[in-house]
């Protein structure tokens, strides 16, 4: 069933409740403390201009191991190139601007919304949220940002203007950094190239805790 959100208790309904695509609960906003605490729950919103904030809990969680990351022959040669320079937390609103404005093939418009832009920023501001740029001289040619849950990095978007962009990013955080675990959410093509799998949200959730 669908729950609808307190405007002042920031308490999440149980996971296990989700309707059968994931949906939970609608309602409520993102101030800092109860982004946390949806993050913290295995919950995370996901909605558009038209609708109210609507929050999610996947059943199933899209998720890549760092240690199980799929590189191919060709990217690797690209990682070894130097044609990329890579930095954490340098440019985060504009690697969140970019998510939001990038075009994406088989995908009309942005889930990311003003809103979201804001609340994100108040989140790396106080240290949650993170950004990994790829820079091609001094152009942001790619990047990802996403929120930092202990073990987990909830990844939230990835964007490429360059050709391998966003790869160099997510292979940079998998390799240099000590997340047990990234959570993409749902799932992709590009990123099940990856190595990304699905897990139970049991699984997911041990790794919460």
């Amino acid at each position: 069933m669908i729950f609808r959100l307190d405007d002042k208790d920031i308490a999440f309904p149980p996971p296990e409740l989700a309707e059968e695509d994931g949906l939970l609960a609608v309602g409520g906003d993102l101030s800092p403390a109860r982004l946390l605490k949806a993050y913290s729950s295995g919950v995370f919103p996901w909605y558009s201009e038209e609708t109210p904030v609507l929050w999610y809990s996947p059943h199933e969680r899209f998720v890549l191991y760092p240690e199980k990351l799929r590189i191919s022959k060709s990217m690797r040669q690209v990682l070894r190139s130097g044609k990329y320079r890579v930095t954490l937390d340098q440019a985060f609103e504009d690697v969140i601007e970019a998510c939001s404005t990038v075009a994406r093939e088989g995908q009309d418009g942005t889930w990311i919304t003003q809103e979201m832009k804001e609340a994100y920023t108040r989140l790396h501001t106080l240290g949650f949220a993170h950004s990994v740029e790829v820079w091609e001289n001094e152009e942001l040619a790619g990047g990802l940002y996403g929120v930092s849950m202990g073990r987990v990095f909830c990844g939230e978007s990835m964007f490429s203007r360059k050709s391998n962009a966003s790869k160099t990013a997510l292979a940079w955080l998998c390799q240099n950094s000590n997340y047990a675990l990234i959570d993409c959410q749902v799932y992709t093509e590009h990123l099940g190239s990856m190595g990304a799998e699905m897990i139970s949200r049991e699984t997911y959730m041990t790794y919460l805790v």
